[in-house]
């Protein structure tokens, strides 16, 4: 037996787990009960109206990084991957680096027409996208030091803190209104930072301050790596829980909590080095203990390896990706899973020269391209993990049902939050509705004919 199988024993031994605990919290959280009232006009009841229901989208976020909208060699390519996107995402997440974004001081990249960055489409040519389908945007990330410009390598700490501010009133002049989700610091625990500002007490706290004077009405979320995030002691004491606590204590608006999952290790070490982040109590208890600090929580970046193009490792690949899902899907404060790279090829390769990157394409040899992570194959064929998350969200979890009004015009049906179709047929004639049931919300739908 390959370790690749062992892995899913991981899941085999708490299968009581899954088939307890997860199954029936999905029925109990990520589903609601509507109640329809159907009058005339003046008010009267209508019995006996036909109702048929139809989900249309979730309410839960299910996304991707869009860093490849309209990057790919081939228009045909280029298609594909839009197509694929749509199909399945509700939500995208969208590259704000600041080192590509504005690469020269005062030169940004916001217009959709910019100059072409290697997964770095502009702005607004994914806005574009979003809105054309559906889609909800992302922001990532405000103050991701990493990815500061060169340009301020060498800055003081208020001259960081000034073009900070410059580029917060940019972006929120332009996308405050469009974005909800603003993902403000990122790896925070990342090691040396390349700024003065980096290794300021108040860096994460200045961060989120002035992230609320940008952005009032959006939700403000703070985002760690997968060690930090599901690998620590689980206990409060724990870097990331701890420092996005203390930052709250001292006034930092925090809105959610990012905990992303990549699973980067080697093939021949991932049995070893994947046995907690692979343990569904395990995932359960850090979920329940960032619980503690009443914040929702997103999943925002998640790759699961297949290490390869081989059926079985493309299969082994789609089971876990059911089984995390289901995990992160069932437990109650939990919003969004972002799954990182769409298409395999395409992935982060740490080379500062961009043309070096883009000869590179497809070669899975290179950078975070080894671990064969995407949902697509390089030439844009889907994986069984494409088909998962699709079957998952479009038919597992998905609800279609038909009822009818009773003597005093009132019917009901039970399920997942989302916005509905609602075909009302009376005496022959058929109406149709668009409602939502939400988590947000009673529920109360009166539909007047």
């Amino acid at each position: 037996m390959s370790d690749r199988r062992q892995v899913l024993e991981l899941f085999e031994e708490q299968k009581e787990f899954l088939d307890t605990t997860v199954a029936q919290n999905i029925e109990r959280y990520r589903k609601g009960d509507a109640k329809i009232t159907v009058t005339d006009e003046k008010g009267n009841a209508i019995p006996n109206a036909e109702i048929k229901v139809k989900q249309l989208s979730h309410e839960f976020r299910f996304g991707a990084n869009l860093f490849m909208l309209d990057e790919m060699e081939t228009h045909e390519k280029n298609e594909a991957y839009k197509k694929y996107f749509a199909d399945v995402f509700n939500m995208a997440t969208l590259p704000f680096y600041w080192s590509t974004l504005e690469p020269e001081r005062g030169k940004t990249r916001y217009d959709k027409d910019s100059p072409k960055l290697y997964r770095r489409p502009a702005p607004d040519l994914c806005m574009e996208f979003c809105e054309q389908h559906g889609i909800e945007p992302r922001e990532h990330a405000l103050a991701y030091e990493r990815f500061f410009p060169e340009w301020l390598y060498d800055a003081s700490v208020d001259e960081i803190k000034a073009a900070l501010e410059k580029r917060y009133a940019e972006i929120a002049e332009r996308y405050a209104d469009k974005i909800r989700t603003i993902e403000v610091t990122n790896e925070m625990d990342w090691g040396e930072g390349r700024t003065a500002f980096y290794d300021e007490p108040d860096y994460v706290e200045w961060c989120f301050k002035l992230a609320e004077k940008y952005f009032p009405n959006n939700q403000l979320v703070i985002n760690e790596s997968t060690g930090k995030a599901w690998k620590d002691k689980c206990r409060s004491t724990a870097k990331y829980y701890a420092y996005t606590e203390a930052n709250m204590l001292k006034g930092a608006r925090i809105d959610a909590i990012g905990m992303q999952y990549h699973l980067f290790y080697r093939a021949e070490d991932e049995y070893e080095k994947t046995r907690t982040l692979l343990n569904p109590q395990s995932l359960y208890k850090h979920m329940d203990l960032y619980t503690n600090l009443g914040k929702p929580l997103q999943v925002t970046e998640v790759t699961i390896p297949a290490y390869s193009w081989e059926q079985e490792d493309e299969e082994i690949q789609a089971q876990i990706i059911e089984k995390l899902y289901a995990i992160w899907f069932s437990h109650p404060s939990v919003e969004q899973i972002v799954y990182w790279n769409l298409v395999d090829g395409y992935a982060y390769v740490r080379d500062p020269d961009p043309e070096k990157i883009r000869a590179s394409q497809g070669d899975m040899t290179l950078g975070e391209n080894y671990y064969y992570g995407g949902l697509l194959r390089f030439d844009l064929s889907p994986k069984p993990s494409y088909h998962k998350i699709k079957e998952l969200t479009q038919k597992v979890w998905h609800t279609e049902d038909s009822t009818k009004t009773d003597a005093n015009g009132n019917a009901a049906f039970r399920g997942f939050y989302g916005t509905y179709e609602l075909e009302i047929t009376v005496n022959g004639e058929t109406v149709k509705k668009i409602v939502d049931l939400s988590k947000k919300s009673d529920n109360q739908i009166k539909i007047v004919l």
